[in-house]
């Protein structure tokens, strides 16, 4: 399979997907690509693109497919990493939006430049310039 960008797409649940899609705008900087609506209007499926990257989102519902017990983020292990070129910029971003900095701005050893927040539903975000491909 010789196919360029990525190919694992990280996919969040969340109680309220539609809150969820403009927190992740307006915090962090992703655009919408596509939202697609059930019958009653309730996210179903939508991808959000940040740079090269994209997550899918949906609306959490218990008796539905990939549905099961309310998401619990904070007790997951999962976290969500996102190469970016100015972290200072989205951190401001962050910020402003209200998430949670549970690191902040930080020059790494390695080279990059990072931070890691929450989101509204308390999903754990990073953001830096370390980019495995380039490793």
């Amino acid at each position: 399979m010789s196919k360029q960008g990525p190919s694992i797409y990280p996919v969040l649940r969340y109680r309220d997907a539609d809150a969820a899609i403009a927190w992740l705008r307006d915090a962090f900087g992703f655009e919408e690509k596509e939202v697609h609506r059930d019958a009653d209007g309730v996210v179903a499926h939508a991808e959000l693109r940040l740079g090269n990257g994209l997550v899918m989102v949906g609306h959490h519902s218990g008796g539905g497919w990939m549905g099961g017990s309310e998401p619990d983020p904070r007790a997951s292990t999962v976290s969500v990493y996102a190469v970016i070129e100015d972290p200072d910029a989205v951190h401001r971003g962050a910020v402003a939006a209200g998430a949670e900095i549970v690191r902040g701005l930080t020059d790494q050893d390695y080279g990059s430049r990072d931070f890691s927040a929450r989101d509204l539903e308390g999903n754990l975000w990073s953001f830096g310039t370390y980019d495995p491909t380039d490793a």
